[in-house]
């Protein structure tokens, strides 16, 4: 669920305009609504109040401060895949006691930052990650809790570039080596086998792929008990889709989801690990652009905006969908490629998209860009990283200042001999 909507023909992010954002905060920016992502979190806690449960919050998706101070006041824990991630998580005030570390390349610099940090779980990738942080443990006389990342090729039905549970992919342990692997941690010293990880990949949309992994992950939680493992904690990762309504098929909402969790896992006795990311924010956030020109092609109209895809990489990266939204409601419609400034084909956001009649100078909003959106954005083309806005009720707030080109470009250094 979204809180924006038309209110007299003018699109609202909660009870603001974006219109009037618009007039302080110079376009391209992404707004976020607080009240949606506080709502979806709220549906994850209130669906599995029956499970020991904690939602760690997919850092990767949106790691703005404002977004994740969000997450630490709602009880949120964090999924961090990097240093820098955990750093982010730390300073927005959430404990090290509710974040997992995973990632395929922890250095080991990155894991004595952790093991000082005192964080609740490392999701172990390999052999030689594991051989290593018990290398690492063992120098600072410190005990590591840990789970295994576990492949369980199963195909998650989504797009290549986001499918993380199949054998071919780069992510987790083979589940046939799963026995092997915990037997090898067990006599490691600094290390102390807790759990068992899984996640197959983002923007599932359907229920199907979930249930096949979650039956083979608790076939392997009971086979690992019966070797003799402590198993405390499942972490079932995220992956959960959003609506980005590209046809009429229907995504699992967060009630359907919750409840094959449940079914799923309710009598293993486990805690619960959640890292939710694209489903708590995605729907919160829209990218306001203003159009540049029109420009009549041969076979096209073309629709140029001031975003890019350095501002937003997904369609230019995975095809993806967005719907893209006049801030001044029309009824009229036409035919348009909705494309962007920088020198490249695939700076497109849409083509031969039906939508809204619009004109040069008007403002418009790319949809459910709350999630992969701000935080996959450059400076390519010497641009400017763009702001964002949080909106809570009636008011709203920068909560990232768009950089100058004295501040960009003096991020170089001239040689010594320039």
């Amino acid at each position: 669920m979204t809180s924006y909507h038309y209110q007299k023909h003018q699109l609202q992010m909660e009870q603001v305009s974006i219109k009037s954002i618009a007039t302080q905060v110079q376009t391209p920016f992404y707004c976020y609504s607080q009240t949606a992502i506080c709502n979806a979190y709220n549906s994850y806690v209130e669906q599995l109040t029956s499970m020991d449960t904690l939602i760690c919050f997919a850092v990767k998706a949106n790691s703005n401060q404002a977004i994740l101070k969000t997450m630490a006041d709602l009880g949120a824990g964090a999924d961090v895949v990097s240093e820098g991630e955990m750093r982010r998580a730390i300073m927005a005030e959430i404990p090290a006691s509710k974040i997992v570390y995973s990632g395929v390349a922890k250095t080991q610099s990155e894991m004595e930052y952790a093991l000082s940090q005192n964080i609740l779980q490392f999701n172990i990738e390999s052999e030689n990650e594991l051989l290593l942080l018990s290398k690492v443990a063992s120098s600072v006389n410190k005990v590591v809790k840990i789970a295994f990342r576990i492949n369980p090729d199963v195909d998650a039905k989504t797009h290549a570039k986001i499918s993380t549970g199949k054998s071919e992919n780069k992510f987790g342990i083979p589940i046939s080596k799963a026995l092997a692997i915990y037997q090898l941690a067990a006599k490691l010293p600094g290390i102390q086998v807790q759990g068992v990880d899984v996640h197959i990949g983002s923007q599932l949309t359907q229920l199907e792929p979930f249930e096949n992994c979650f039956i083979l992950i608790k076939q392997l939680v009971e086979q690992l008990r019966e070797d003799g493992h402590t198993i405390s904690i499942v972490d079932v990762g995220g992956g959960l889709g959003i609506d980005y309504a590209e046809d009429d098929s229907e995504v699992p909402t967060i009630e359907s989801y919750c409840a094959l969790l449940k079914q799923q896992f309710s009598d293993l006795g486990c805690k619960l690990i959640l890292e939710p990311g694209r489903s708590l924010v995605g729907n919160s956030g829209i990218l306001v652009s203003k159009v540049i020109y029109l420009k009549e092609g041969e076979e096209r109209t073309f629709v140029i905006i001031d975003a890019a895809m350095n501002d937003l990489l997904r369609p230019s990266m995975y095809d993806a969908f967005h719907n893209i939204l006049p801030i001044t409601e029309t009824e009229e419609q036409a035919c348009y490629d909705v494309v962007g400034p920088i020198c490249e084909t695939s700076d497109t956001f849409a083509r031969t998209r039906i939508m809204s009649v619009i004109n040069e100078g008007d403002l418009i909003a790319i949809d459910s860009a709350g999630a992969y959106g701000a935080v996959m954005s450059s400076t390519y083309n010497t641009r400017l990283q763009v702001p964002e806005v949080l909106v809570k009720d009636n008011q709203f707030s920068i909560i990232r200042e768009r950089t100058d080109y004295e501040q960009l470009i003096n991020q170089d250094q001239l040689t010594a001999w320039q």
